[in-house]
């Protein structure tokens, strides 16, 4: 084999996994069909869970300039996100093009290797492996790995040389999408409602705005290239403004067309991203589902390929993220009909309105949008932390000192955390230690997520989830097993490759 893994596509999602896999340990290939960073950005920003994520790796104090904002909204109607532990609509001032550009940046540091200007032009799935012909520079090649990762996107060609099933519904509604200056605009974050339609407008960086214009009536055509004369005319007619003495740095169109891979894997070849679902970009869910997808996915298929994954493990990338990107269409495009379907809707809107003042409602609708109300199946959950993500708490270390637990996850290993004075706990979790961190803590300090429930250790996986908690959370080797493989002797394997124990672990 070429290598352990190959990535087609060097978006968000892309560059996020293959980064995970070097974390496990695995050797990563990604191509990517075009030659440059593309310096347009249809995201600006990312959901609360992703920002989690990127700072349980140490990646979010990469990007500069970055804002968080607990005001959102959902469909338009203003919402609060600060009503659940940690939680925020998102982080706002961070381009795609940024983002990808740290991501990038990272995946090199740790080994990736990254060939731009490769086009992905067929699949054979072998069955012990699978042969990926690429054409590049030099003309079509052959390349071979144990396992590939389709992250090209919404018109994935790796779905559907597969023949990966992409059932859902055709767009509706298109939307134009521009950067542009020179001209007056005033800001409208989550949206405007006219007569006609809808258009927003957000300030970005050397005093360019992200405007986006859905005009009623449009009938989608996806071989239509907008121009910035076709934007500003729309403008114009919905809000009796003219922008046409501006320029735009970009012009883009999207649609709500909605879709989803019927299964992310299909023998050696997944899908995460847009390459497996495609919908309406509200509230920046889009690069956040991929980003997620990818820490998912990047440590269970890290330890397949090294060959110390339990039975199942890998399967359980679908299982756990396919509902999780079907409830990002369903809210998606609840969505949609909320904001963008004129005062046909406005009843509607001012029941939702009443509702999201109810904090029961604002809660869940948040939990729903940020990521934080994902719960994963871990079997038996007698303690409420487990199946969902761990929140960024502050631990009192037992040998003095103290740590973050985003910090503990910056390896993309499992961690143990346990205030056990006895240390049997430690000792339960020792034929793991090539792939568990162990950290003694005096307390593990309580939060609101528990619902008081107490709480003397966690078990939390390498994506930041929750697979097992003391008291009334099971037997701690059979998580460890399930999730992590078995034990290896006092004298077994040597610590993973490209990982390194935590010192305040020890």
């Amino acid at each position: 084999m070429d290598t352990d893994v190959i990535v087609i596509g060097a978006g968000p999602t892309g560059l996020m996994l293959a980064g995970e896999l070097r974390l496990g340990g695995a050797d990563v290939t990604v191509f990517e069909r075009r030659a440059e960073r593309s310096w347009e950005s249809r995201g600006i920003g990312f959901t609360a869970r992703a920002a989690e994520i990127f700072h349980q790796r140490g990646l979010l104090d990469r990007l500069e300039n970055t804002e968080i904002t607990r005001q959102g909204h959902f469909g338009g109607i203003p919402i609060d996100y600060g009503v659940l532990e940690g939680s925020h609509f998102g982080v706002r001032g961070a381009p795609q093009y940024k983002i990808e550009e740290m991501l990038e940046d990272r995946a090199l540091e740790l080994g990736v290797k990254v060939l731009r200007g490769y086009e992905a032009t067929g699949l054979d799935d072998t069955g012990d492996g699978v042969t990926a012909t690429v054409r590049g520079p030099g003309g079509d090649a052959e390349h071979t790995a144990r396992f590939l990762v389709g992250c090209d996107g919404g018109q994935s060609t790796v779905r559907k040389l597969a023949g990966f099933e992409f059932p859902g519904s055709d767009a509706t509604r298109e939307m134009y999408l521009a950067d542009v200056t020179g001209c007056d605009i005033r800001p409208r974050m989550i949206g405007e409602l006219l007569p006609n339609g809808m258009v927003m407008a957000a300030p970005l960086e050397e005093g360019y705005f992200r405007i986006i214009v859905c005009e009623n009536g449009v009938s989608p055509d996806k071989d239509r290239r907008a121009t910035f004369a076709e934007v500003a005319d729309a403008w114009q007619r919905l809000t009796g403004e003219s922008i046409h003495g501006g320029t735009a740095r970009w012009v883009s169109s999207f649609t709500d067309a909605t879709r989803q891979a019927a299964e992310y894997r299909r023998g050696r070849v997944l899908l995460a991203g847009d390459a497996a679902h495609i919908h309406l970009p509200a509230g920046g869910q889009g690069l956040s589902i991929g980003v997620q997808d990818a820490v998912n996915l990047g440590w269970k298929l890290a330890a397949t390929v090294r060959g110390r994954a339990p039975d199942g493990l890998l399967d359980s990338y679908h299982s756990e993220r396919h509902p999780v990107g079907e409830r990002v269409l369903r809210n998606t495009r609840a969505q949609g009909t909320l904001n963008l379907s004129g005062s046909s809707v406005e009843p509607l809107r001012t029941v939702m309105s009443e509702l999201i003042a109810i904090p029961a409602v604002a809660r869940h609708l948040s939990g729903m949008v940020s990521g934080f109300d994902i719960r994963y199946d871990m079997g038996e959950q007698g303690h409420p932390l487990v199946g969902g993500r761990m929140a960024d708490r502050e631990l009192d270390l037992a040998g003095g000192g103290r740590e973050r637990i985003a910090r503990l996850l910056h390896g993309a290993r499992g961690v143990l955390i346990t205030a056990d004075a006895s240390d049997g706990t430690s000792r339960s979790a020792a034929g793991w230690s090539d792939r568990v961190d162990v950290v003694r803590v005096e307390r593990f300090p309580a939060g609101p997520e528990e619902g008081g429930a107490a709480t003397e250790s966690v078990l939390i996986r390498p994506d930041g989830y929750v697979a097992w908690a003391a008291p009334g959370g099971g037997a701690l080797d059979e998580a460890l097993r399930r999730w992590f493989g078995a034990a290896v002797p006092a004298s077994g394997t040597p610590q993973a490759e490209g990982s390194e124990p935590l010192a305040s672990a020890r």
